[in-house]
């Protein structure tokens, strides 16, 4: 009876492509996932194009799992790092699509200007090379950079590309656009969706974390994740009742070897949460 609503693929930044991924699911004997990638539904269209797609998690029977159409959205609040997660979304709403188009063509400027401070740095990297990188994610960033600068021999990992380069207050920095917390709730729901924060562990500051899980349209906290400890686990669990939220969880899995879970089944939640998640 296991189920994990946070799953990443090869439309945003997992290594899984989404056909693989569900059937990595199947094997794991999931009953029910999510497939939510960052700032795009190209994967859940995939799924959709092959005839594979069930966002009808009644339908929670092995061997094939009920798939939840969701997304991950990065939300604009200066100094943290905050991520909504949207679930049971209609990814034929055309608002969304049209906004996820637009911030597929920011990042891809944001990826052009990356490239050019490289360049200008005087490190040699061709953008084609990291287009070349990307595939067929829509989600495209800084770690794409990174791979493609790592592949010409000036670093030796991917954390040494980042101290140097990428990170944060370095020189070929620059930063993300982002919606504002109220857009991508308002985006969610538009599209019939239930907005949920993300990992509220990782935002680092649970004053912040109540204060999102107190503005009008976020309807869930996702309590169980790899990176919390237990305490934090309790912590938000105590949140969620107090505030009468529902409680999701996921491995955000994105199938990177090193990076906790490596596989899908590891880390789960009982189908229990998903039905909860799906009632009113």
């Amino acid at each position: 009876m296991k189920a994990d609503l946070h799953i990443h693929t090869t439309a945003s930044d997992g290594a899984l492509d989404p056909i693989r991924t569900v059937h990595e699911a199947k094997v794991a004997r999931l009953r029910a996932i999510a497939i939510t990638d960052h700032d795009t539904i190209d994967g859940l269209l995939t799924l959709k194009k092959v005839g594979i797609l069930n966002s009808d998690s009644s339908k929670m029977s092995l061997p094939n799992p009920a798939i939840i159409t969701g997304i991950e959205l990065n939300a604009d609040l200066p100094g943290y790092e905050v991520h909504i997660l949207g679930y049971f979304i209609d990814i034929d709403n055309a608002e969304l699509k049209k906004t996820l188009k637009f911030l597929v063509e920011n990042r891809q400027k944001r990826l052009l200007l990356m490239v050019e401070k490289i360049n200008y740095l005087g490190y040699d990297l061709k953008f084609e090379d990291v287009m070349e990188i990307t595939a067929n994610s829509a989600a495209i960033g800084r770690p794409h950079v990174a791979k493609a600068i790592l592949q010409t021999g000036y670093f030796k990992n991917i954390n040494q590309v980042f101290d140097v380069l990428l990170g944060k207050n370095c020189p070929a920095y620059i930063p993300q656009y982002r919606l504002t917390l109220e857009k991508v709730i308002e985006l969610i729901e538009g599209a019939g969706g239930i907005a949920v924060l993300a990992h509220p562990g990782l935002i680092g500051n649970d004053i912040i974390v109540e204060k999102i899980i107190k503005k009008p349209g976020i309807s869930g906290i996702e309590v169980y994740h790899p990176a919390h400890t237990e305490e934090q686990t309790e912590k938000y669990l105590s949140l969620a009742k107090e505030h009468n939220l529902k409680i999701t969880g996921g491995s955000d899995f994105h199938g990177v070897a090193g990076r906790f879970p490596e596989k899908l089944g590891i880390f789960c939640i009982s189908t229990d949460l998903v039905e909860q998640l799906r009632s009113e």
